[in-house]
């Protein structure tokens, strides 16, 4: 079930379930994707109204930050909680491995994508990554191209939003894939380059809070969860 968060629809599912939402549509005729919003995502989907657009049909949008959670919830719309994309993203790679489906990698610094491909391979005994790209290219043909000749099932497209989710949207058709699934710095933590937060920081809903301790240069960015939070409270009030 999707819920309407400030203009974002939103689907209602725990984890699990999410996961199993994202490896059923492997087997489903034609190209799907997966997109993941946070409070950034949907400030910019309200003065953006092509990247609310490509938001909106995705085939999975699943809540990553915790302020999507809060907000949905200051509107009455409460959420079961909050899904993260690379949480998902191991889910569905577990259950890649156990039917040796496979990967591409796209995105990050060079290096990265094929660093994060050596660390998935050896967690996830079955997975066949097929294939990597550094997000550093400027003609998305050749990348569509390798994409198809690869024969992968899934794309991981980390190139960050919005740039992404229009990625996706306009080039996926073309890769041959089943799924893709935009995941931002997702490769980082893959590859160990990027430590997340402890669990108990994430069960508590404060891993941003531990990534802008870590990383204070975020400040502006985590400036949004408080916006985003007052525009639902604005919503609430008004109706609109």
């Amino acid at each position: 079930m999707k819920k309407d968060v400030l203009g974002v629809q939103i689907d209602d599912l725990p984890l699990s379930e999410a996961v199993d939402a994202g490896f059923q549509l492997l087997d489903k005729p034609g190209f799907h994707y997966v997109v993941t919003p946070n409070p950034e995502f949907i400030l910019e989907a309200r003065k953006n109204e092509p990247f609310r657009q490509v938001l909106n049909h995705a085939d999975l949008s699943l809540p990553d930050g915790i302020g999507v959670v809060y907000a949905a919830k200051i509107l009455g719309k409460t959420l079961q909680g909050r899904t993260p994309g690379v949480d998902f993203a191991q889910g569905l790679m577990t259950r890649m491995a156990g039917a040796g489906k496979r990967l591409y990698l796209l995105g990050a610094k060079p290096g990265v994508a094929e660093k994060a491909a050596g660390e998935l391979k050896s967690r996830y005994p079955g997975l066949v990554i097929c294939g990597t790209h550094d997000g550093y290219f400027q003609e998305d043909a050749p990348v569509v191209d390798d994409i198809r000749a690869s024969r992968a099932d899934v794309v991981f497209v980390c190139l960050g939003a919005p740039k992404q989710e229009f990625w996706m949207a306009h080039n996926g058709p073309n890769t041959g894939a089943a799924l893709a699934v935009g995941l931002g710095g997702c490769l980082d933590v893959f590859a160990g380059n990027v430590k997340r937060a402890p669990e108990a920081w994430q069960k508590a809903g404060l891993e941003w809070l531990y990534r802008l301790i870590r990383e204070p240069s975020r400040l502006g960015r985590m400036a949004k969860l408080p916006i985003v939070l007052l525009d639902a409270a604005k919503a609430r009030v008004t109706g609109r």
